[in-house]
């Protein structure tokens, strides 16, 4: 297996990286231990995203952290204002973890501002009255804004996952020394939970995870076709780190010695990655006989990995 290099939307990941500096471990461990890359879910019938059912960027990230030994400082809400006091005073002790923010509103993107931007993480590292100075993992080291055009973004308005604004984490503080293996190894229980499909976690109505989001995305295609926001948005993003993170999973799960559980998330990622040719030129029929293949490799991964995974250690991080 060669290992992928090269660009893709790792905002939390990459985010989280910077600010745990050199201590921090690859982002490919990283995105690993927030559990992303394990099952794959379609969100109210509406929204197909390559991670698992119940999943998003904030259980990642503290899952991550935990995982890591470090702790932080996660604070949010408050009038616009009050977030700024916040944000201001936690850059004068480091640079800060930000987000979700409404990507379609950092305006010094190209194409701003776009109503389908979707969510991201940046890390901020000086904030005033009137600029926020930050580095955007998307691309844009030093970029700048208004105090006031981030504060639009950081509100997060447009963000379904999250029902408070203004999210900010700072103030990390390492605990306790863990290797990227020992994290890695202490987060396979997780690991097989999400594939097994979580049921504790609030899930909008009409929502399918695992195989039975793969099979419905398929039948979707079958049916005549996507809507060409859904076509954008898995073209543009979803296909692009679905496959990604399931390769740096397979690089994570053989550095384990987990062979035949890595062998499965390669062939995985080869399907994911294999999708993006198909959904770009219409050619359906194609990407859902892909996506027929990808069904049932969720349950026999979460089978690999239920005989290697350890039991949960007291005090494991992750919910």
């Amino acid at each position: 297996m060669l290992h992928y290099m090269g660009s893709g939307p790792y905002c939390y990941t990459n985010s989280l990286a910077m600010v745990l500096g050199p201590d921090a471990p690859p982002p490919a461990v990283i995105e690993t231990l927030t559990g992303s890359p394990f099952g794959m879910q379609f969100i109210a019938g509406a929204l197909p995203l390559f991670d698992p059912y119940g999943w998003d960027p904030e259980i990642g990230l503290d899952t991550a952290i935990g995982l890591l030994g470090w702790r932080c400082e996660r604070s949010h809400g408050g009038t616009p204002g009050e977030a700024l006091d916040r944000l201001r005073a936690a850059c004068a002790r480091g640079p800060a973890l930000v987000g979700p923010v409404d990507m379609g509103l950092l305006l010094y993107q190209p194409g701003t501002p776009s109503p389908d931007g979707g969510d991201h993480y940046v890390v901020v590292l000086s904030a005033d009255e009137g600029r926020v100075r930050l580095h955007d993992p998307h691309g844009h080291p030093y970029a700048t804004l208004p105090a006031g055009a981030f504060l639009a973004a950081w509100e997060a308005e447009s963000v379904a996952y999250t029902d408070a604004p203004y999210v900010l984490r700072t103030g990390f503080v390492r605990e306790r020394e863990v290797g990227g293996d020992e994290a890695l190894r202490r987060s396979l229980p997780g690991a097989v939970r999400w594939l097994a499909g979580r049921d504790d976690l609030p899930v909008p109505p009409g929502s399918v995870g695992g195989a039975a989001a793969a099979q419905e995305l398929a039948a979707r295609l079958s049916r005549g076709g996507l809507e060409p926001g859904i076509r954008t948005l898995l073209t543009v993003f979803g296909v692009r780190v679905g496959a990604r993170r399931l390769s740096d999973a397979a690089g994570c799960l053989a550095v384990l010695g987990l062979g035949e559980a890595a062998a499965i998330a390669t062939e995985q990622a080869e399907i994911v990655g294999e999708l993006q040719f198909p959904l770009v030129t219409g050619e359906d029929a194609e990407a859902a006989a892909l996506l027929r293949r990808l069904a049932p490799t969720y349950e026999r991964l979460r089978a690999a990995l239920s005989t290697r995974a350890p039991a949960r250690e007291a005090g494991a991080a992750g919910p």
